[in-house]
């Protein structure tokens, strides 16, 4: 590669690091109390005997599973599994719910069959209006069941919908939002285990070394 073009590469990167830097700061200067908000009902959730039930599409559908294997296995503590279900990964429903009936209920049936009112669905929508991820929404509520949207932008219909939001509002770039999704995720996994495992040590405090 010319010298030339490595550097316009190297430009491109620098800046869209500085652009989910930006995003980031800005969302979290903002919405840093809501997040304790939406943190302390997934804590509710846990302490109280409850599920979370985890939704989403492509990018967000990664997101799912990754939250639920940190919550189920572990983020940083070795603690007891807390119940967390990604309804993205069962191929079998997934696609038989959408071949049998329509790809808009392939969340919320799933919900239906699994969800109690203890539980809480939380919908992971970039744009927010996911058509079944709205579906899974409105079954969700139907049941007595609370629900927690993470989505970006304006929020669209996931935020007005949902019991409570977190909302990406400071950038409309899908990539930025999700990027700022992950960190979110993350310290979401770190508040609920600090606050339902508060006696316990992280490896690196307790001095062992993991790879």
């Amino acid at each position: 590669m010319a010298a030339k073009e490595q550097e316009a590469s190297l430009e491109r990167i620098r800046s869209s690091v500085r652009e989910s830097l930006r995003t980031q700061e800005s969302f979290f200067e903002e919405y840093l109390e809501g997040l304790i908000e939406a943190f302390e009902e997934v804590v509710r959730v846990f302490r109280d005997g409850g599920k979370l039930l985890i939704i989403g599409n492509g990018g967000s559908a990664a997101d799912a599973q990754h939250l639920a294997a940190e919550f189920v296995n572990r983020y940083r503590v070795d603690r007891p599994p807390l119940a967390a279900i990604a309804l993205t990964t069962d191929t079998s429903n997934l696609t038989s719910i959408g071949n049998d009936s329509d790809f808009r209920h392939v969340f919320s049936r799933q919900i239906e069959a699994l969800g109690k009112p203890e539980d809480l669905v939380l919908a992971v929508t970039t744009s927010g209006n996911s058509g079944n991820v709205l579906e899974g929404i409105l079954k969700a509520k139907a049941m007595g069941i609370r629900t927690l949207a993470l989505t970006g932008g304006s929020g669209g219909r996931a935020k007005e919908m949902a019991d409570q939001s977190i909302c990406v509002s400071v950038s409309h770039e899908t990539p930025r939002v999700q990027e700022t999704f992950l960190l979110v995720e993350h310290l979401m996994c770190e508040y609920v285990e600090s606050a339902l495992f508060p006696s316990l040590s992280t490896p690196e405090q307790a001095g062992e070394k993991k790879r």
